[in-house]
């Protein structure tokens, strides 16, 4: 991570002075390299993506409402483009960084990002979006602290640690694109790395309460955490404070971000960090140490056991994890006299997975639509009254019986509705659900059929409010989630085969108005590709 001073190619000299003088909300400029590098995350050498040479790559660390420069130069020998896991982009899809919305970076160019986390707190991180790129890192934490004024509803640690754990493969991303390509599904993969490998310490004081905030970042496989003989205690997840029990190990699916607080109580001396594969023929396991300071013993017995391997103990886990109502978020009172349990839906929106054959090759499909990427991206589309590229409406809202086929696919959604989104598996394999640009209140989930008489058992009251969902094997989850962010926004398998192979699509949130008070204006530094170049 670094500070540029090459933000006068983005703004002039003169609103740069008007914005101190005023006292507009904080910048950080960041300059991002990216390039290959060897790494060995299995103790084997491999090409990995790194940024600045990092990998992990560099951490943002902002504070609510801040901006944020990232100048990110594509020195790869394909294009490349970076999404942010979560932390939206309030009125702004332009900086998305998925291809529905962006232009790839093209090699030897570079493109700057400019965010703003606008009222947002909590714990995220950026990935690779293009292609299988996230199989070979270029990913890393993205946290964002409350306002000194916001009350927390603990008190402050003494550290803040990030953990990256996901599972890896020893094979290219190219060679998993390959056999993906070929019809084929991916293999297991063949272990879990944490921040990079299987050698991180964690030092810490005795007797002083640490805040961890661990993500999933694999590609294909949930994750149980854990520490050896310590309790986690959690408190935040994907920017909401959580009601704070006490866990043994917390179960964290793909795409997933959950922050615990951990107290080093134990006598002194080294512990083991764990995390397994769930739900995996072979369970894999990586590790890495918690070094208490005044510790002379190291690490000693057999690596701390996981829960059971089955979905109903996961499935009961994920039901107590609830929103703390009496905490502030990223503004004093964020309930006020809105609740999401009194607001009238306005739609209802259910989506089922599949894996169906098209054309003799494995696909994936939602409403048995397969998503095939456009040749120019849907926003600038959108924006340009491009036609050609896609069509409203070539995804239906509720599951269909008919074979599985290949489109673009885009729904159409209207600015300030109440949706309820049903997502239905009907496969043996879990799912992990992400949208891009929107959060949303899990009020249930369970095994079985959906019906409107399941709405009887939703939580209506403290449901957790996040932006990425499992949904274990043949049940059914449901979220609300208001349309209050117009753009063209990711619906995704957070299972990056999946998603590569047709597992998502594409809501157009639209409003009539075409304010900037609802959404920014095209950067004037947008790449433009496909039926865009000219306009």
């Amino acid at each position: 991570m670094g500070y540029s001073k090459q933000c006068c190619s983005l703004f002039s000299l003169v609103l740069l002075l008007v914005a101190c003088v005023n006292g507009e909300d904080p910048y950080r400029f960041y300059t991002w390299k990216v390039t290959y590098g060897d790494i060995f995350p299995l103790g084997v050498k491999q090409q990995g993506i790194l940024i600045n040479g990092q990998f992990p790559g560099p951490q943002i660390d902002s504070v609510t409402n801040d901006n944020l420069i990232i100048n990110v130069f594509n020195n790869l020998d394909e294009p490349f483009l970076i999404s942010w896991n979560g932390a939206l982009q309030r009125r702004n899809s332009w900086q998305d960084g998925v291809y529905g919305t962006n232009c790839p970076i093209p090699p030897g160019k570079n493109y700057t990002y400019v965010l703003q986390v606008k009222d947002q707190i909590g714990s995220y991180f950026y990935f690779p979006s293009l292609g299988l790129h996230k199989a070979a890192g270029g990913y890393g934490g993205f946290k964002i602290v409350s306002r000194p004024l916001i009350p927390v509803p603990f008190d402050p640690p003494s550290g803040d640690i990030t953990i990256l754990a996901g599972d890896w493969y020893k094979s290219s991303h190219r060679d998993l694109r390959a056999i993906l390509d070929s019809g084929k599904s991916l293999p297991y993969p063949d272990g879990l790395i944490i921040n990079g490998g299987n050698s991180a310490v964690f030092t810490v004081d005795q007797g002083k309460t640490y805040r961890l905030r661990i993500s999933n970042v694999g590609i294909s496989t949930s994750i149980n955490f854990r520490i050896q003989n310590h309790k986690l205690k959690l408190v935040e997840v994907e920017g909401t404070h959580t009601i704070q029990n006490y866990y043994d190990s917390i179960d964290i699916h793909l795409g997933q971000t959950y922050s615990v607080l951990v107290t080093a109580d134990q006598p002194p001396k080294d512990y083991y960090i764990v995390a397994s594969s769930r739900f995996t023929s072979k369970v894999f396991t990586a590790s890495s140490i918690l070094h208490y300071s005044n510790s002379k013993q190291k690490a000693s017995g057999p690596l701390p056991a996981g829960p059971p391997p089955d979905f109903d103990w996961s499935l009961q886990q994920a039901r107590t994890i609830r929103t703390n109502l009496t905490a502030s978020g990223p503004r004093p009172n964020p309930q006020g006299t809105y609740h999401y349990g009194s607001i009238n839906i306005t739609r209802t929106i259910r989506l089922k997975n599949s894996a169906p054959t098209i054309n003799g090759k494995l696909r994936y499909a939602v409403n048995s639509v397969s998503f095939v990427p456009a040749d120019t991206p849907l926003k600038l589309a959108d924006y340009f009254n491009i036609e050609g590229v896609f069509s409203l409406g070539s995804i239906p809202d509720k599951p269909t019986e008919g074979p599985g086929h290949l489109t673009t696919s885009v729904m159409a959604a209207d600015f300030r509705g109440f949706a309820e989104i049903v997502f239905e598996n009907t496969e043996s394999y879990l799912q992990s659900w992400h949208i891009d640009g929107h959060s949303f209140f899990v009020v249930g989930m369970n095994k079985g059929q959906w019906s409107e008489a399941s709405r009887g058992s939703y939580n209506l009251n403290d449901a957790v409010h996040r932006c990425s969902v499992q949904v274990f094997p043949k049940t059914w989850t449901a979220v609300y989630m208001p349309l209050d962010n117009v753009g063209m926004w990711n619906v995704r398998s957070q299972n990056w085969a999946r998603q590569y192979l047709g597992q998502q699509f594409y809501l157009r949130v639209y409003s009539p108005v075409r304010s900037t008070r609802d959404e920014n204006l095209i950067p004037s530094n947008a790449l433009k590709c496909g039926k865009a170049v000219g306009h």
